[in-house]
C-alpha cells in the first residue's frame, strides 16, 4: 500500500508541482486546502489537485475562525513584529497546520507536507505546530530534501516541470514575485521584489489603493471595544453597522482599501537568519490596531500598560517564529487577557488619503479625570505636592552630581 501524505495545497506553483513530485515517489496524497480568506476559486483548486493525481481534496472554510481566534486575539495584543509588520502570513499558519493534522488524522494518514522554502519562516511555522500537535507526525519538506534541490534549483525549474507535466499554472517568467493571501493581508515578495531598491508600483496592489488615488474625502467611523476586542464598527456618514466580527472585519477591509491605508515595504529579519523584503497588504488590521492603541490610552493602568508594553514583543516574535502551541504562548495569552479585562469603549476615526486620524475616546473604564489634568481647574490635585515628590525623585541625581564632582576634583589635584 502507498503511504498517505496530507499537502498543505494552495493551487500555486510550488504545491502544484510538489503533488505531482510525490505521487511519482509512490505517496498516495491527499490535498487540503484551507480557505483563510484568499481570492481563490476553490472549485477550480479542486479540479486541478484531482487532476494532478490527489485521492482526495478537502476544502475547509476557515475564515470566520482565522479572525476570531487569530487576528483579533493579536489585534488584543497589539502585536507587530519588528514594530512595523501585523503578522499577516504568520498568524494564519499555526490554523492551517491545526486542521492539517486533524485532516491526517481522520484519514488514518502518518504523514504531511508543505511546499514552504528552506530559507524562509513558513517551514518552520509549519513544523513546529505539527511536531506540537502531533508528535509522532511525518513531516515531508520537499525543500530541504537532497533530490527535489538538484532538480528544482530555482522558480525557472518549476515553471519549466510545470510545462513538462501540464500542470496549469498562473506563475509565469514575466511576474516572478510570489504572494501569499488571506483575509487579513496579502504580501508579495521574492523575484523582483528582492532588490531593496525596486520601486513597488500600484499594479501590484490588490486589497487597496496608493494612498494618492485614494478620494479627496474622508470617511468617519466609530469602533467599540469590549474587554479589548472590536465588537461595533459605524459608518457616521452613511449609517452602516457592522457587529459580527467577521462581517466587522471584511468591512473594515473594504473602506479601509478603498482610503489607501495599509501598505508596507519592508526588509525584515526571517528567524533563519536571513533578512527579507516584503510588500505588504493590510487595510482593516490596521485600522483596529490603531484604534485600540487608542482606547488603552484612557482605559488601561500606566503600570498595567508597561508590563504589557513589555510581552507584547515577545508576544509578537512567538507568532513570526511559529511558537503558537508553546507553553509560554500560553502563559503570555492569559497575561494580555487579563490585562484587557477593562479596555472597553469606543474610538472615532477620520481615513483619508492613507492616513488614520484620531478624532475622540470615550469609556466607561475611563482613568482620564479632567479635573486632575486641566491647567485650569484648580481642584483634585495640591500642586504644593509635586515639591515633595521631584525632591524625593531628584535625591540619586543629587547624589551622582556629588561624585561625578568629587571625581573631577581628584583628577585636577594629580
Amino acid at each position: 500500500m502507498k503511504e498517505k501524505v496530507v499537502l498543505a495545497y494552495s493551487g500555486g506553483l510550488d504545491t502544484s508541482v510538489i503533488l505531482k513530485w510525490l505521487i511519482e515517489k509512490n505517496y498516495e496524497v491527499i490535498a487540503f486546502v484551507a480557505d483563510v480568506g484568499q481570492t481563490e476559486d476553490f472549485e477550480e483548486c479542486r479540479k486541478k489537485a484531482l487532476l494532478l493525481g490527489a485521492s482526495k481534496v478537502i476544502v475547509s472554510d476557515l475564515k470566520r475562525e482565522f479572525i476570531t481566534d487569530y487576528v483579533l486575539k493579536a489585534v488584543k495584543a497589539n502585536a507587530i513584529y519588528e514594530d512595523r509588520y501585523l503578522l499577516g502570513t504568520a498568524l494564519a499558519r499555526p490554523l492551517i497546520a491545526m486542521k492539517q493534522i486533524e485532516v491526517a488524522v481522520a484519514e488514518g494518514a502518518h504523514a504531511v507536507a508543505h511546499g514552504a522554502t528552506g530559507k524562509g519562516n513558513d517551514q518552520v511555522r509549519f513544523e513546529l505546530c505539527y511536531y506540537a500537535l502531533k508528535p509522532d507526525i511525518k513531516v515531508i519538506s520537499p525543500w530541504k530534501d537532497k533530490e527535489f534541490l538538484q532538480t528544482f534549483k530555482g522558480r525557472t525549474d518549476l515553471l519549466n516541470y510545470a510545462a513538462e507535466k501540464n500542470i496549469p499554472v498562473k506563475a509565469s517568467i514575466a511576474k516572478p514575485y510570489s504572494e501569499d493571501e488571506n483575509l487579513m493581508h496579502i504580501s508579495h515578495e521574492a523575484g523582483v521584489l528582492e532588490d531593496p531598491m525596486f520601486t513597488m508600483n500600484k499594479n501590484m496592489l490588490q486589497k487597496m489603493v496608493m494612498p494618492q488615488d485614494a478620494p479627496d474625502s474622508e470617511t468617519r467611523i466609530v469602533i467599540d471595544f469590549k474587554d479589548g476586542l472590536p465588537v461595533k464598527v459605524l459608518n457616521k456618514d452613511d449609517g452602516t453597522v457592522k457587529e459580527d466580527p467577521y462581517d466587522l472585519f471584511v468591512y473594515l477591509n473594504d473602506i479601509a482599501g478603498k482610503n489607501g491605508i495599509g501598505l508596507l515595504d519592508m526588509v525584515e529579519n526571517r528567524y533563519v537568519g536571513i533578512k527579507s523584503r516584503g510588500v505588504y497588504e493590510t487595510p482593516g488590521a490596521t485600522i483596529l490596531y490603531a484604534a485600540h492603541r487608542d482606547i488603552e490610552g484612557i482605559a488601561m493602568d500606566r503600570e498595567v500598560m508597561r508590563l504589557r508594553n513589555m510581552l507584547t514583543p515577545k508576544f509578537a516574535e512567538l507568532i513570526y517564529y511559529g511558537f503558537w502551541f508553546s507553553p509560554e504562548m500560553d502563559f503570555l495569552m492569559a497575561a494580555i487577557d487579563k490585562s484587557q479585562e477593562l479596555i472597553d469603549g469606543s474610538v472615532h476615526l477620520c481615513l483619508y488619503k492613507g492616513n488614520i486620524l484620531i478624532e475622540g475616546r470615550e469609556s466607561p473604564s475611563s482613568l482620564y479625570n479632567k479635573n486632575l489634568s486641566s491647567m485650569d481647574i484648580e481642584g483634585g490635585f495640591d500642586q504644593t505636592d509635586s515639591r515633595g515628590f521631584i525632591r524625593i525623585n531628584a535625591i540619586r541625581l543629587m547624589a551622582h552630581r556629588a561624585i561625578v564632582e568629587s571625581g573631577r576634583k581628584k583628577s585636577s589635584i594629580k
